[in-house]
């Protein structure tokens, strides 16, 4: 297995195939869509056991929703960006529970680490209707959902795992579908707070920076579990090898380019890097001075787009 620091299934995918000179991998299904010139949506679909054990990925559909310029974004980028979450969103949910299936939002994070709060930050703006159908069913559209939320909080200031907080809510309240938001680690600078990853398989929180927690699947809650996940920190290796490309880049339009640094370039050294900052503990996990706002945005995001799909 490798080591892929990535909590993204397409990043997984390519680092996979560069390692191993492939075209394609088998067991494992890829689909490209543009939206817009700023928007792309890329589907990978695990098939079988062996695209299973090529990314350590679980059997299902993986969706990546590519925003670009996500800094700059007006309210109608935001918009459409929610609106391509809800159309992708709305084909998941139908695939595991009928229209009027009870939905459980939980958002998972830290809300006074900022690059951890998009989850907490989300559950604060989505349309809770649960509690009004149960007591105030007067005042609801006969057929709307019962959607419910919560933020579990992380398990350093609860002292319980996530999965055993939602093992005991869905016990309770018997929701028939569970939607988890997560902050996520990438393997490249251009997706922090700029990417989102949908996926009908669950999530192991902590995974992508090496402080891996208890699964939340349907094999630890027994309902489906879609995953909304979004890059918001990397680690210096990966900021160091970004930076490594670029520099190489420029050698080589500046015309200093040599068959070291060809050969250098071809290559993925995030392993090297990692070695040698390893020792003097300088593999950081990083993110960029303006998450604050790139929180907000993708929490407006994917707000609208959960909330437009129910």
């Amino acid at each position: 297995m490798y080591n892929f620091r990535t909590d993204l299934a397409s990043e997984r995918r390519d680092i996979y195939q560069k390692a191993n000179n492939l075209n394609k991998i088998e067991g494992i299904e890829t689909e490209k869509e543009e939206i817009n010139e700023n928007i792309k949506v890329e589907r990978v679909k695990i098939t079988n056991e062996e695209g299973e054990k090529a990314i350590g990925k679980p059997i299902g559909n993986y969706i990546t929703i590519d925003i670009n310029k996500l800094k700059i974004a007006q309210d109608e980028d935001i918009q459409k960006a929610a609106e391509t979450l809800t159309t992708e969103l709305v084909k998941i949910i139908d695939n595991h529970v009928d229209k009027q299936g009870e939905i459980l939002v939980v958002g998972l994070g830290n809300l006074y680490v900022t690059p951890d709060a998009l989850g907490p930050k989300v559950i604060n703006e989505i349309d809770v209707t649960r509690h009004i159908i149960k007591y105030l069913p007067q005042y609801v559209e006969e057929g709307t959902r019962m959607v419910s939320a919560i933020s579990p909080g992380v398990l350093g200031t609860t002292g319980i795992e996530t999965v055993e907080i939602l093992k005991g809510i869905v016990d309770n309240i018997h929701p028939k579908l569970v939607i988890v938001i997560d902050a996520l680690a990438s393997r490249s600078i251009e997706r922090i707070s700029s990417t989102v990853q949908l996926s009908d398989t669950g999530i192991v929180p902590g995974a992508g920076v090496g402080n891996t927690r208890s699964e939340i699947s349907v094999k630890t809650l027994g309902i489906p579990v879609i995953a909304i996940g979004i890059p918001t920190v990397v680690e210096t290796a990966v900021l160091v090898n970004d930076s490594l490309d670029l520099l190489i880049e420029k050698l080589q339009d500046e015309a200093k380019s040599n068959d070291y640094l060809n050969r250098l370039k071809e290559e993925d050294n995030y392993e090297e890097i990692k070695e040698a900052l390893l020792p003097k503990d300088y593999n950081l996990i990083v993110t960029p001075k303006e998450i604050d706002d790139l929180i907000e945005n993708m929490k407006d995001i994917v707000a609208s787009g959960i909330n437009g799909a129910m």
